[in-house]
């Protein structure tokens, strides 16, 4: 399953001050597509978690806040609290990045994540590919060991099509045309028809069509 089809009927929390809610699948669909997605399994009564909790903000701050990197990396911060309570679970989150996402505390579905994902110790970090396959069962370690370099393994091992920092000479067509070929042909058999009707229809090429390559 696409990692979309995990939160397609959920409520996302955006950890903002005003707890902005994702709960159309076109949101849910648009915040998650194609990103690495880290679940972070926590408590506010776990002393370890009060712990990585800085170094966990400063990690994901340093892969998504415009003030380190010109570009946000292609990665969501999801906290699947298993706090004891309401007021725990929003004194913790005033610990995390205000771009980070959470359940609401009445979903029992954190609960489920945990079983789904065997939760055994905390803090947990789950990184999943776009896919929903899993990268690291717990990345904590490496986070604390290797800092916001592990995103690029990160990347390399979710082949995630990052065209924000790819290279030209990175620029692996064949590779990227295999993984997106099944979407694309669909997708472009559509557009397809749609141009040549609007041809007909207009009897002149029209050249602002907003198309800047398969990408555009």
């Amino acid at each position: 399953p696409a990692m979309v089809d995990l939160f397609l009927d959920k409520v996302l929390v955006k950890n903002n001050k005003d707890k902005d809610e994702l709960d159309t699948e076109r949101e849910i669909i648009l915040r998650l597509q194609n990103r690495i997605l880290m679940l972070f399994f926590g408590s506010g009564d776990c002393e370890r978690c009060q712990d990585f909790a800085p170094t966990l903000k400063d990690f994901f701050k340093k892969l998504t806040d415009e003030f380190y990197v010109e570009r946000s990396a292609q990665l969501v911060l999801l906290y699947i609290s298993l706090d004891t309570s309401e007021d725990q679970q929003e004194k913790f989150l005033k610990e995390l990045p205000k771009r980070c996402l959470f359940l609401p505390y009445e979903d029992p579905y954190r609960k489920e994540l945990g079983v789904m994902f065997e939760v055994e110790d905390l803090p947990t970090v789950v990184v999943l590919r776009p896919d929903c396959s899993v990268l690291s069962t717990n990345a904590v370690k490496e986070i604390c060991s290797l800092g916001p370099d592990c995103f690029r393994n990160w990347q390399e091992g979710a082949e995630l099509i990052d065209r924000n920092f790819m290279m030209n000479e990175e620029y692996d067509e064949s590779k990227m045309r295999s993984m997106t070929d099944p979407i694309r042909r669909i997708k472009y058999k559509v557009e397809d028809k749609k141009k040549k009707k609007k041809k007909d229809d207009d009897g002149e090429d029209d050249e602002n069509d907003g198309g800047g390559g398969p990408w555009g």
